[in-house]
C-alpha cells in the first residue's frame, strides 16, 4: 500500500511537470490569445504614458504610481495597443512591467507578438534583448511561429536576424513542417544565396516535395532595385 501511494505521488508530480512545461505554448491557456478590451483606467494610463514619454522623471513616477495598479486585463490591453501602434519604447517599458508581475508566466504568444512588432520597426537591439529573455525562460516556439517570425524579419530587410532565428529553428526538436519552410523560402527571394542554403535544407528534409524556384530574372530585378 505504501509503495502504491509513493508511485501515485510520483506519477502526479510527473504529470504536473508536463503540464507546466506545455503551458508556455498552449493557446488554450494563453491570456495573449484572448480578446483585449481596455477599461477606462487602461485608456487613461495609455494616454498619459504617451504624453509623458519624453519627460523621464514624470514618466517613471507615473509608472510607479499608476501602471503598477492596473488590472491584469488592462495592462495586457495597453501593451497590445502600444504594439499595434508600433510604439517601441513604450512597448518595451510595459514588456518589462509585465514580466515582473506575480501572475506572469512565460508564454510563446507574448514573445511572438513582441518580436513581430520589433521586426516591423527594425528594432534589432530590442529584438535581441527579448530573444535572450525567452531563451532564459526556456520558451518554446512551434514550427509555424518560427516561420512567421523569420518571414517578418526578412520582410523588414533584416536577413541576418532572420537567419539567426532560422538556426534556432533548425535546432528545434519538433518535427519539421514543409509550410513554414515555404514561407521562409518565399521571403528569401531577395536573398538568393541565403535562399539556396535554406532550399538545400528543405530538399534534405522533404525529398518528395517540389520546391518552387522563381524565374532567374526576378532575382536580378530585385538586386538592381536594391542597388538603385
Amino acid at each position: 500500500m505504501w509503495r502504491q501511494g509513493q508511485n501515485l505521488l510520483r506519477r502526479t508530480a510527473h504529470q504536473l511537470q508536463l503540464h507546466l512545461a506545455a503551458s508556455s505554448s498552449s493557446p488554450s491557456l494563453s491570456i495573449w490569445r484572448r480578446k483585449k478590451e481596455m477599461g477606462k483606467e487602461g485608456l487613461m494610463v495609455a494616454k498619459e504614458l504617451k504624453r509623458l514619454q519624453h519627460n523621464p522623471v514624470r514618466f517613471e513616477r507615473f509608472m510607479k504610481t499608476n501602471v503598477s495598479r492596473l488590472l491584469k486585463s488592462d495592462l495586457v490591453a495597453v501593451l497590445v495597443e502600444f504594439q499595434r501602434q508600433n510604439l517601441v519604447p513604450l512597448s518595451m517599458k510595459l514588456y518589462n512591467v509585465v514580466r515582473r508581475e506575480t501572475w506572469y508566466r512565460p508564454d510563446m504568444f507574448f514573445y511572438r507578438d513582441m518580436l513581430m512588432m520589433l521586426a516591423r520597426n527594425i528594432s534589432v537591439d530590442e529584438a535581441r534583448m527579448v530573444w535572450d529573455d525567452l531563451k532564459r525562460e526556456e520558451v518554446h516556439f512551434d514550427q509555424h511561429t518560427f516561420g512567421d517570425l523569420i518571414r517578418a524579419f526578412l520582410d523588414s530587410g533584416l536577413p541576418d536576424e532572420a537567419m539567426r532565428i532560422y538556426d534556432e529553428m533548425r535546432c528545434c526538436p519538433d518535427t519539421p513542417l514543409s509550410l513554414p519552410y515555404r514561407v521562409i523560402l518565399k521571403g528569401l527571394i531577395p536573398y538568393p544565396e541565403l535562399r539556396e542554403k535554406v532550399k538545400d535544407d528543405f530538399v534534405e528534409l522533404f525529398p518528395d516535395v517540389i520546391v518552387y524556384d522563381p524565374p532567374e530574372d526576378l532575382f536580378s530585378e530585385r538586386t538592381e532595385s536594391e542597388e538603385d
